[in-house]
């Protein structure tokens, strides 16, 4: 019903924003690594957002961009996962963060989120599976998560590209890579062989 609203940032608290948009505030609920990036009180923001309908409540989520809104609708259709716990998962992970624990199954990761137990990140990994479009949404995101840490980024990625040209997936590549741990050290034969086995 409201695809976004723009206007001033007036405040904000724990788990929302107020914004002023032509003398109507709307308070906006966001998670907290939206909260960690907001500009000073006064500045004009531009926020996309969600309306949550029900019999005793009206709530709009606000996210920063369409993808993030886009994942947020994708969780909240999940059986078990209200608007509140799809907050909790997209303020204790990224959407690359996300996608890479649902391609490694690590429910743990998952389980960071308030409200997301063992159960409940194995419920949501076999739905975002099949839901998220992973393959086209990871690409150099994904593997400069897988990298992050790697001194010699261009072995690793070369590494991974190599692996693709094999026959492997973008995900698998990277995420066999990843497995190897560090890597700074080693060159892009080292890198391939180590990957393979992991592979196997």
């Amino acid at each position: 019903m409201i695809a976004y609203i723009s206007g001033a940032l007036v405040s904000a608290g724990e788990n929302y924003i107020v914004i002023d948009n032509h003398g109507m505030g709307y308070r906006i609920f966001v998670s907290g690594k939206f909260l960690e990036h907001i500009p000073a009180y006064g500045t004009q923001i531009k926020i996309y957002t969600h309306m949550y309908i029900r019999e005793d409540e009206l709530t709009l989520y606000g996210f920063h961009s369409e993808e993030e809104l886009s994942v947020f609708r994708i969780l909240i259709g999940i059986s078990g996962v209200g608007p509140k716990v799809a907050m909790a998962i997209l303020t204790a992970l990224t959407i690359q963060e996300l996608q890479l624990a649902v391609i490694s199954e690590d429910t743990k990761t998952i389980s960071k989120a308030n409200g997301v137990g063992a159960k409940g990140a194995s419920r949501i990994i076999l739905e975002l599976k099949d839901k998220l479009k992973m393959e086209d949404m990871m690409d150099a995101a994904y593997e400069q998560s897988i990298v992050q840490d790697t001194q010699d980024l261009n072995a690793a990625r070369d590494a991974i590209l190599a692996l693709v040209n094999l026959g492997y997936s973008n995900s698998e590549a990277a995420l066999a890579v990843k497995k190897i741990g560090d890597t700074s050290q080693m060159d892009i034969e080292s890198i391939l062989k180590a990957a393979l086995k992991k592979l196997i």
